[in-house]
């Protein structure tokens, strides 16, 4: 008996000590500020003082690009005031009347980081560089980099331009969602074509990881560089493998070096601790609701896909709860914003998504102004006259029928009286 109880101890011993250790060993970050990110959900995966405010020198772009994507026409001839030509900083030396597009100032904002084209792009999309700023940090409160204010679209020194490395994680999440951002910010060279005051230009991204250069690194794809001696070293970073993308930021270094290798461990951190767990698909239909005044029920879709980053080996228990606006108002259209799905671990919620509606049906009861299934109420008129017709018909009807039983009964009384 004491020989079957050792050997069930040295099993259990054996099995325990040849079990995976799951528990996360943090990077080793020599930048005072850091953070990784999913670059699809934003989940924190890593953070080292990415709340304290800092300078962003040149990572400013990424908010430049952003908003020269979102409102400008890439076509467009951007027209090259006197105050652009003479810019302080990296430049592609633009001149002033110089003929060049606005795809071709984004290409040269991104690569070669020049000031020149922010200051052009700002003033072409905001009227002014200060109106730009306005519009930089309106953004960034949508987005909800509420520790940041910009003064300018490039980043040089100002003691009222800052910005966190949360907050430009986030901003650079965004940037990422943008399908032509996505493309430059991937680009290793690029030319721009003689123009009408200056000869070909040739433009070289400065960030070594999408490069031949010994921190090439499998998988990145964008994001920018930045340097100012108030900043210091900066870049945010971006990598894809097997669908799960990762963004980094770093501020504040003082080594040219430790940028790349710092980015390269929290890469490596990120890609090897964690793995994605699907929780919901876009478009995937939820629920069903029930409109007061309709007889046709609603699906509730997801408006995007979302997935939560766990550490390998560990199954969290993710619970869900499907939380619908206070008033939800027929007619209801197709992709009307109706609630959120919310996921959490414990007390801690890692996530919401948006549910709209689907496929909304015809409903026969639309004529009253309940739910119009997303099309026009007219023809509605038609449909009340008919209601109406048929209304007014029956109380005609039965006020005859009513007449009729009067008549009766006075008939009947008559004939008793005479008896």
């Amino acid at each position: 008996m004491k020989k079957i109880v050792v050997c069930f101890v040295l099993a259990i011993l054996a099995f325990t000590l040849f079990l995976p250790n799951y528990s996360l060993a943090s990077p080793n970050i020599s930048s005072p500020k850091a953070v990784l990110i999913d670059g699809k959900t934003g989940q924190v995966l890593y953070s080292k003082n990415a709340d304290e405010r800092s300078f962003p020198a040149s990572t400013t772009k990424i908010m430049t690009a952003v908003l020269a994507l979102e409102r400008g026409n890439l076509k467009d001839y951007v027209p090259i005031s006197k105050k652009a030509s003479f810019i302080d900083g990296s430049r592609i030396y633009l001149l002033e009347g110089e003929d060049v597009t606005l795809e071709q100032l984004l290409y040269g904002l991104i690569l070669d980081s020049a000031n020149d084209a922010a200051i052009a792009i700002a003033e072409h999309i905001g009227g002014s560089v200060e109106e730009f700023a306005v519009m930089m940090n309106d953004k960034a409160r949508e987005l909800g980099a509420l520790n940041t204010n910009f003064t300018n679209p490039n980043g040089l020194p100002d003691p009222n331009h800052v910005t966190t490395a949360y907050d430009m994680a986030i901003i650079a999440k965004h940037a990422m969602s943008i399908p032509k951002f996505r493309e430059i910010v991937s680009t290793v060279s690029y030319i721009i074509p003689e123009t009408n005051m200056q000869d070909t230009r040739y433009l070289y991204n400065g960030n070594k990881l999408i490069k031949n250069t010994p921190y090439k690194y499998d998988g990145a794809n964008g994001i920018k560089t930045g340097y100012t001696l108030a900043a210091r070293q900066c870049f945010v970073g971006s990598a894809e493998r097997d669908g799960m993308e990762l963004i980094t930021v770093i501020l504040n270094e003082n080594n040219t070096n430790a940028i790349w290798e710092n980015t390269i461990a929290l890469l490596d951190y990120g890609f090897n601790n964690f793995a994605p767990v699907p929780l919901v698909k876009k478009n995937q239909v939820i629920d069903e609701i029930e409109v007061k005044g309709s007889i046709k029920k609603i699906a509730l879709v997801s408006e995007r896909d979302f997935h939560y980053d766990a550490p390998v080996g560990e199954t969290p228990e993710i619970d869900e709860r499907i939380i619908l606006n206070d008033k939800i108002v027929p007619p209801i259209h197709r992709g009307e914003r109706l609630g959120y799905i919310e996921y959490s671990i414990g007390s801690e919620t890692i996530g919401r998504v948006r549910l709209v509606a689907g496929e909304v049906p015809e409903d026969p009861v639309k004529a009253s102004g309940v739910v119009v299934g997303g099309k026009s109420k007219t023809g509605s008129l038609v449909l009340w006259t008919f209601f109406l017709l048929l209304f007014g018909g029956s109380i005609l009807t039965l006020k005859r029928k009513r007449r009729r039983k009067k008549n009766m009964y006075s008939y009947r009384n008559n004939i008793f009286r005479k008896k």
